[in-house]
């Protein structure tokens, strides 16, 4: 089955309702959690385990059993804004208190395992001014002001997230010498994390610190760095400045000794949001914006793409390729870059700046699939989709196909009839995977004003899904059955389209956490592919809780064969649990609420549901 987007969000399937009324009594669950306050959010991680934020603190239930399997709540009422759940790695960070980017409370908390790892106030720390995870090394990094008891050291600790002990600490400034006038060195960055040592970037230069001990082995004048990144063999560090109030951006590059390796900084337009380093050069993308006081379409609005002599810094393109608007795909191939813009257009560019396109290719908006197939590159937007020659852009099927833009678009490959099926809006298209032949396949002609949202391959068919509406086609397209389920009430779901603005600021989002950029084409269909993309480095990590969250990012889903619907049932509103394969009503749970608010996990087959103010309703659906 192939989605139309790369989100992991995407492989669970939540539904998010809100209610303005006190639930009723609901159907008797597998498990029921009272969180002891009222609940004011409710979260699903990425490892399986629901984080519930309280007027109290913060809860993590894991169905198993009826306890929680942790309850914080030593900073009281945590706040969304206070939240940041690390991405592929089991951790969720809570910060509160301090100003300017200071932190006097800081907890990091394993959700698998439901363990507190690090605490300010248990470590001796009164401030921080960064704490960072870093993966696959498993490690915080811990930057602050420690307690009056140590003269308020300006300090660095490392823990191993494995145990949440301290590994090592040391000084970053020497606490007995007074600094005049607020000339001391403080902390610009992201830390570096390396083998035997680490690098840490600083108003007055980066300084590198010996693991353990804290020996100064260099410092330079390189000041400001904001993030860095490290060759394989850690021999070349390069260093992202942000400049001009975060309109630009400088790179420098270092050697191992802290040396500055080129003449000049390299300075490019906007924030580096993508970074690789390859064999023939560095490949650069930056998104330069006016801060959104013009259309997302206005020429200051667009990504640049650069590629670097690896020696010097120059560009090793005399013209850099016109974007024309924000890079949404990325690719790194054999013979050069391929990359894709949100508002239409791909072009592949050869590492010494020649275009390998007979000319650069032109397709509808929003690229929602670009991946690699037998016959080329195959691209879905919301208003066309086409499968090009990998080498030339030459479009292999005898023209694209168009429809009117979508709000829902989605594909999948029919393996046992060669083709490739796209769902646009109410129109089913077959795509002869071979000649490139498209035809109408079929009208899907959905009740309660939906729209087909998704499409599978089933043994017995064609299944095309909604919020409310299920159908089974024959392979030729008829129809062999067909279920409606009303919705108990206007969604507060609603269709959620990407926007430009969510795709620039998504790319632009902490591209320090990115530094290894995974930026090669998968194939269309392409289970390890998509396995790799979710696991990332933390297949590189180690520890219970992180082999934990690695199952789950492999496993197939445990409800696959079922699809969840919200409506009114004969003794109130409930969700009914139907078979993909014949439409029949598996399991009904009556939730009883008007508007209830509920998560389906379907990964491990868990519905979750508020069923009153502070308490939580755990069903079990694969029974």
């Amino acid at each position: 089955m192939k989605t139309s987007t790369k989100f992991y969000a995407m492989a669970c399937l939540a539904f998010f309702m809100t209610s303005s009324i006190i639930a009723q009594k609901a159907e008797q669950p597998d498990y029921r959690y009272d969180t002891g306050a009222k609940i004011n959010e409710m979260s699903l991680t990425q490892g399986g385990t629901m984080v519930v934020a309280t007027n109290d603190g913060l809860v993590g239930i894991k169905p198993g059993s009826n306890q929680l399997l942790f309850n914080f709540t030593e900073y009281g009422r945590v706040k969304p804004e206070e939240l940041y759940f690390i991405p592929k790695a089991p951790y969720v960070m809570i910060s509160q208190g301090g100003f300017a980017g200071i932190t006097s409370k800081k907890t990091v908390i394993d959700y698998i395992s439901g363990k507190t790892l690090f605490s300010t106030e248990g470590n001796g720390w009164k401030a921080v001014y960064s704490c960072d995870v870093m993966m696959p090394q498993n490690k915080l990094v811990v930057i602050g002001q420690r307690r009056s008891e140590e003269k308020f050291a300006y300090d660095l600790g490392v823990y191993d997230l494995n145990t949440g002990k301290e590994d090592y600490r040391f000084h970053i400034t020497d606490p007995n010498k007074v600094t005049v006038g607020g000339t001391g060195m403080t902390v610009s960055g992201t830390p570096l994390l390396l083998k035997d040592h680490l690098l840490i970037p600083t108003t007055k230069g980066i300084v590198a610190k010996k693991a353990q001990t804290g020996e100064t082995l260099w410092q330079n004048e390189i000041k400001d760095i904001n993030w860095m990144v490290a060759s394989a063999d850690e021999k070349e560090i390069y260093g992202f400045e942000s400049v001009n109030q975060g309109k630009n951006t400088r790179i420098h590059k270092v050697g191992v000794s802290g040396a500055e390796l080129w003449k000049d900084d390299k300075k490019v337009k906007g924030q580096v949001v993508n970074f690789e380093i390859l064999p023939n050069g560095i490949a650069v993308v930056s998104n330069q914006s006016d801060g959104g006081s013009n259309s997302v379409f206005a020429a200051s609005n667009e990504s640049n793409i650069a590629f670097l002599n690896a020696s010097s810094g120059e560009d090793l393109w005399e013209k850099a390729p016109k974007t024309k608007g924000y890079v949404q795909h990325f690719y790194v191939m054999e013979d050069g870059i391929l990359f894709g813009i949100y508002q239409g257009g791909i072009n592949k560019i050869s590492f010494d700046g020649q275009t390998l396109f007979k000319k650069p290719l032109k397709t509808g908006e929003n690229i929602l699939t670009m991946a690699e197939t037998p016959q080329g590159l195959i691209y879905i937007t919301s208003e066309d989709a086409n499968i090009v020659n990998l080498k030339t852009g030459e479009q292999v099927w005898d023209k694209p196909l168009k429809y009117k833009r979508a709000g829902a678009v989605s594909s999948t490959l029919d393996s046992k009839n060669n083709r490739y099926l796209i769902s646009a809006d109410e129109t089913l298209y077959a795509v002869d995977a071979t000649s490139g032949e498209v035809s109408t396949l079929a009208e899907s002609k959905f009740d309660g004003k939906e729209a087909p949202s998704h499409v599978e391959i089933r043994n017995g068919g064609i299944l095309l899904t909604s919020e409310q509406n299920m159908l089974l086609m024959d392979w030729n397209g008829g129809k062999q059955w067909q279920e409606y389920y009303r919705a108990p009430g206007k969604s507060a779901m609603g269709a959620i389209l990407a926007g430009v603005s969510a795709v620039a600021s998504a790319a632009a989002a902490t591209a320090a956490a990115n530094s290894s950029m995974n930026n090669r084409l998968q194939g269309y269909d392409s289970q390890a592919d998509r396995e790799a993309e979710l696991a990332g480095g933390l297949a590189m990590a180690t520890g219970a809780s992180i082999s934990e969250m690695l199952k789950r990012f492999k496993a197939t889903a445990a409800t696959q064969n079922d699809q969840f619907i919200l409506t009114k049932l004969d003794d109130g509103v409930g969700l009914v649990k139907l078979s993909k394969d014949t439409g029949k009503v598996d399991k009904e749970i009556v939730l009883k609420d008007k508007q209830p608010e509920y998560i389906v996990d379907e990964i491990g087959g868990i519905l979750y549901y508020k069923a009153d103010t502070n308490s939580i309703f755990a069903y079990d659906l694969k029974k």
